[in-house]
């Protein structure tokens, strides 16, 4: 029998409301690769899977990592240089953000050996090496269409070589897991062939959205207004042309000379560009969040202050609690935050991978 019990995983987490959340029947082992500052593993970490390794090459990311999760075992290395060969048996699920990166084609169908030389053939490796029941690979969603799709296509190809049967990729938007950002996730899910006469479901979507006032304020995603932390300026010019712009808008809503003076060249060009001088509102999720919040191009104002948004804002939007600790320079802890997998996002994925493997060891199946 399924084993079933009604949570709340921290109100500063997912919600206020009891969830009801289905328990691993035992203890299902997690290989994260390209790990960032945590969103996915913390996720999948909430969902009752137990990350049993995490890598990546940046530095800084790891020691976010160790700094919160002293017991993970986090490798600091060029995953090209790691033997995954005696995780084979060892572990049930493999992840990874890996990059978007171009396959030379040659006017052929790709095989594994064909990607070598890009990250994606490194993940491919260690799901070769390691052998685990499900693969989960995600992505931006520009992904689906990357050189004219052939470069999922090719992803499609190399993990059906390698003897598992991929799902049709789905774009996840975080807006509909509890993530009161509108954000994108591109995720790929291979079931090893011996595995795949069982079904997998994506998580089903929560009916409420939430806000950037959820995100920053008390409520149900947090239990307190979100604490002060450090944050980029603005340089003093521009923080006088971003103070006219209203919450919600963006350069359109400045006068006419200072479009032209914020604009630039640009103003010229035609486009939308509404991510330019844009200010977020409270009333709505926040548009995507980049690596750095003061980018021309992507624009992130906080609503009522003129400023950027800060570290603890930062992470709030992508639903880290508000104890993750983020290592590094200020560009180094928005780069991690920027790039993570919103963690109440991971979460809602992390339950369907146990659902999955519950049903596996349900039927006796060997992992």
């Amino acid at each position: 029998m399924k084993k079933h019990y009604s949570i709340s995983v921290g109100a500063d987490m997912l919600s206020a409301s009891k969830e009801t959340q289905e328990l691993p029947i035992q203890q299902y082992k997690v290989i994260e690769l390209f790990a960032g500052g945590g969103g996915l593993a913390l996720g999948l970490e909430k969902s009752g899977l137990q990350c049993i390794m995490l890598n990546d090459v940046d530095k800084w990311a790891c020691e976010t990592l160790k700094k919160n999760r002293p017991n993970w075992n986090v490798i600091h290395e060029d995953i090209s240089k790691i033997d995954f060969k005696p995780y084979k048996g060892e572990v049930d699920i493999i992840t990874g953000g890996f990059p978007c990166q171009s396959f030379s084609y040659a006017g052929k169908k790709l095989g594994f050996n064909d990607t070598r030389g890009t990250l994606f053939y490194e993940y491919a490796r260690a799901v070769k090496e390691a052998q685990p029941a499900i693969c989960i690979g995600e992505n931006v969603r520009g992904l689906v269409n990357h050189d004219k799709g052939q470069t999922i296509q090719a992803m499609k190809d190399v993990l059906t070589e390698l003897g598992y049967t991929v799902l049709e990729p789905k774009v996840l938007k975080a807006i509909f897991y509890r993530v009161p950002q509108k954000r994108e996730r591109l995720v790929i899910i291979a079931i090893r062939n011996d595995l795949a006469h069982l079904p997998f479901s994506y998580p089903e979507p929560h009916k409420k959205i939430y806000t950037l006032k959820d995100a920053l304020k008390k409520g149900e995603l947090f239990d307190t207004d979100v604490s002060t932390s450090s944050g980029q300026k603005y340089p003093k010019r521009k923080a006088e042309i971003m103070s006219l712009v209203p919450p919600g808008g963006y350069w359109r809503d400045l006068p006419l000379e200072l479009q032209k003076e914020y604009m630039l060249k640009s103003y010229y060009l035609g486009g939308g560009k509404t991510g330019m001088a844009r200010r977020m509102s409270w009333d709505e999720p926040c548009l995507t969040l980049t690596c750095a919040p003061a980018q021309k191009q992507t624009e992130r104002c906080h609503p009522e202050e003129t400023r950027p948004f800060t570290v603890k804002e930062y992470a709030r939007i992508q639903t880290f609690p508000d104890d993750w600790e983020f290592m590094g320079s200020l560009t180094n802890q928005y780069k991690q935050i920027g790039n993570a997998v919103p963690v109440n996002l991971a979460y809602e994925i992390g339950c369907s991978i146990v659902k999955f493997m519950n049903q596996l060891h349900d039927k006796g199946e060997q992992s």
